[in-house]
């Protein structure tokens, strides 16, 4: 072989060398590959491992409409009206004719419908944006951790044995609502809202569906407002308390905190348990 011809030869070797190290060099059809090579089998187990390559898994980004978000990876396409399943027992609280203290109502049934296994939710529609306390049971964090989860927008805060959490005074407020009360899991779940709220409450297709319902309403100055509004609810199927006077500051102030206990001046046992579905004490 004379000089020139083996100056070619290198030539090819040293380009073919240089593709092979940098490309995937085509394997023929014909050609012979080990068992396992390229499919995750493993020729020595003589067993299937799990695939080294593979087609890409697509992930779909979650579905949001206003403060809520649905799906995520993988999960069917959301259409229509999302209907929020029922769990647990549902309470709607607010206020007839003016009378204040709807608010400290609320957290002191919150607080009662809580346990050292179970926390309830209180959910305050068009309030301000609770703050997490200091202390605050077991039950309370994992139910924030749960409801941050879901309505990943919105900030819920367990304060003492309750977790609070605030939405917006409108459609997507209540629909977000709706998806909290099934993050309770079976727990009591109040939901704060103004008077003229509450029809939407009732009536909106997101929104949680009440089993019961507290009024506070001072009757000397609205007993027929009061009236119409309990007989409209007892129509509707729901369980209907009055509380016919705001309960002590002290009082609102601890349930606020989620640290009311039983036996702390909180809302009268026979009005609880017209609420709760419990039966008298034996």
């Amino acid at each position: 072989m004379n000089r020139a011809a083996k100056v070619m030869r290198v030539a090819r070797e040293a380009a073919a060398a240089e593709r092979g190290e940098f490309e995937l060099a085509a394997v023929p059809a014909s050609s012979e590959q080990p068992s396992g090579a390229l499919d995750g089998s493993d020729p020595a187990r003589g067993a299937e491992s799990p695939a080294i390559f593979g087609p890409p898994r697509a992930t779909e980004s979650p579905t949001s409409f206003g403060p809520v978000v649905l799906g995520g990876r993988g999960a069917a396409p959301t259409s229509g009206v999302y209907v929020a399943p029922r769990h647990g027992t549902v309470v709607a609280v607010t206020s007839v004719g003016g009378a204040e203290g709807s608010r400290g109502a609320a957290a002191a049934l919150s607080c009662a419908g809580s346990g050292i296994g179970t926390a309830a939710l209180l959910v305050e529609v068009g309030g301000r944006i609770p703050r997490p306390t200091l202390i605050a049971s077991a039950s309370a964090n994992h139910l924030e951790e749960r409801l941050a989860a879901r309505l990943p927008n919105l900030r819920p805060a367990a304060r003492g044995e309750v977790c609070h959490l605030a939405v917006s005074a409108d459609e997507d407020g209540l629909a977000a609502a709706g998806i909290a009360v099934t993050a309770a899991r079976g727990g009591l779940a109040v939901i704060l809202v103004a008077p003229d709220l509450l029809q939407p409450l009732l009536d909106g297709p997101g929104a949680p569906r009440p089993d019961a319902a507290l009024l506070r309403a001072d009757l000397e100055e609205a007993r027929p407002l009061v009236a119409l509004a309990v007989d409209d609810l007892l129509g509707r199927g729901l369980r209907v308390g009055v509380l016919k006077r705001r309960l002590g500051w002290v009082t609102e102030r601890r349930a606020g905190f989620g640290a009311l206990g039983s036996d702390s001046g909180g809302l009268p046992e026979p009005l609880l348990r017209r609420l709760l579905g419990r039966g008298a004490r034996g």
